[in-house]
């Protein structure tokens, strides 16, 4: 059972083959066998697990499921959850339990999904390997003896769902935190339009940016997910009213005569990627040729410095959204002498290195001295780059790109800040443009490990970015069932 996609495994669902329980017990005892050893869960919750599954059961037995009624997920502990531990992956946090419900996880309670704990990620989302979480990293289970990085800040989640800990969940995407580790643990990952799902009950990091969206084994998965995921939300003053709902199995969207133009970024020619990234994305782009695409080269004059903004302005929005983690009304307090030793001491003791690093950077940027010169211009960068992208979607229909420069890296490299910072080269403008951008397998690198691809698309066009991921996907072709990557 640990095998089986959401899709194949609500058929068997559906026609009685198996039970939620059985799937459950399935999942749970796999987090019980490799939990500890994988470190992507935070909390786990057997017990909710077990009765949201004897729940699910009785709607199949009543002949009206959910429509992911009985699916095993894992939840980012960014997400609140009522009376469950929810830590954003930091002392601070580290004991808060809230008291109401995010949209998207009552999203997923109200499709039937059953709940087997909080995943790990970095805190509060400020990372790429996942390093920075305050309970260690998670591990990477394609050759889990290298203990090798599933990618941050959602490595908790893509840890689970490539290791058949769960069958999907969820993460957030601010510069490239579920595109990037799902292109490393040979998973599909989905940044939706920033918009499409609700961040209330979401811990913030960088309004602006953060976009929560799913993790999952294929393309068809993952928009299943999606269509739970989306709606409009009136608590969420960002949140877009456009709908979207994902009939699957996706349709094709070439082949049988149907024509697309998909451009490749002009500037990211002359970025250094691995020789298996380029073989693979050649050998990718040379398919979808095969099946009637027409790839043509579009500009994107500004987007080798979307790095360069990304991280004036996140640091910036984290350094006004952390400043309510003062140890006055929830979370860590460590009493001071005063009122403002008290708040000294505490968000020393409760931030990690990076997160401190990110505020002081955020709030040197947002300084009288340095908000024009710094802020505004990233400000403007931001706009150009959107800009490039609407005038690049008038020659094209979607846009693909590699999702990194290489397979995955060993948790204990040696890298400095600005090395960590530059793994999002390939993922932040999409972040910055607002716009849907999905990860794909898109093949096997000589060293066993997987590589990932995106596609792009303009803003609500989520539907065809995964249509044709699924064409990729396809192509690929790689196996990424859990006992296949685990050898167990």
């Amino acid at each position: 059972m640990i095998d089986l996609t959401i899709t194949e495994a609500l058929k068997k669902l559906n026609s009685r083959e198996i039970s939620a329980t059985e799937l459950t017990r399935a999942h749970l005892e796999r987090i019980e066998k490799y939990g500890a050893e994988l470190n992507c869960y935070i909390t786990t919750t057997p017990e909710r697990a077990l009765s949201d599954a004897a729940a699910s059961d009785a709607r199949y037995a009543a002949g009206n499921p959910l429509p992911l009624d009985g699916i095993p997920i894992g939840m980012k502990d960014l997400f609140a959850t009522r009376d469950i531990r929810t830590t954003a992956a930091s002392h601070m946090l580290e004991n808060f339990i809230p008291q109401y419900e995010s949209t998207v996880s009552q999203k997923f309670i109200d499709a039937g999904t059953v709940l087997l704990g909080k995943t790990n990620l970095d805190e509060f989302a400020m990372g790429t390997f996942s390093k920075t979480s305050y309970f260690g990293a998670p591990i990477n289970p394609w050759q889990l003896e290298r203990k090798l990085t599933a990618g941050g800040s959602s490595g908790g989640t893509t840890s689970a769902v490539a290791s058949g800990l769960a069958m999907g969940g969820t993460g957030t995407d601010t510069g490239g935190s579920i595109r990037f580790p799902a292109s490393i643990t040979g998973l599909v990952g989905m940044k939706p339009t920033y918009g499409l799902c609700s961040r209330w009950g979401c811990v913030a990091f960088a309004s602006s940016l953060d976009t929560p969206g799913p993790i999952a084994r294929t393309v068809d998965d993952a928009a299943l997910l999606l269509s739970a995921m989306a709606g409009h939300d009136p608590k969420d003053s960002t949140s877009a009213d456009a709908g979207f709902h994902a009939h699957t199995p996706l349709e094709p969207i070439l082949g049988d005569g149907k024509k697309l133009r998909i451009g490749v970024i002009k500037e990211f020619s002359n970025v250094e990627i691995s020789p298996d990234m380029k073989r693979i994305f050649d050998a990718r782009i040379a398919d979808l040729k095969s099946l009637g695409a027409e790839i043509i080269e579009v500009s994107i004059p500004n987007i080798l410095d979307a790095l360069a903004a990304y991280y004036i302005i996140a640091p910036a929005e984290a350094s006004s959204n952390l400043a309510r983690y003062d140890g006055m009304r929830y979370g860590l307090r460590v009493d001071g002498d005063d009122l403002i030793d008290t708040y000294k001491k505490t968000r020393a003791a409760g931030f990690g290195t990076e997160v401190q690093r990110r505020i002081i950077i955020g709030t040197a940027v947002l300084s009288s001295e340095s908000y024009e010169v710094y802020f505004m211009q990233a400000a403007r960068v931001r706009r150009l780059i959107a800009d490039a992208f609407d005038r690049a979607f008038e020659q094209c229909d979607l846009i693909v790109c590699p999702s990194g420069a290489g397979t995955a890296l060993p948790l204990d490299s040696d890298l400095s800040p600005l090395e960590y910072y530059a793994l999002d080269l390939f993922t932040v403008a999409m972040n910055l443009a607002g716009i849907p951008a999905c990860n794909v397998p898109a093949g096997i690198a000589n060293n066993g490990l997987p590589l990932g691809m995106q596609t792009i698309g303009r803003k609500f066009d989520d539907m065809r970015v995964m249509q044709l991921a699924k064409h990729i996907e396809q192509c690929a072709g790689i196996d990424n069932r859990p006992t296949k990557i685990m050898g167990k």
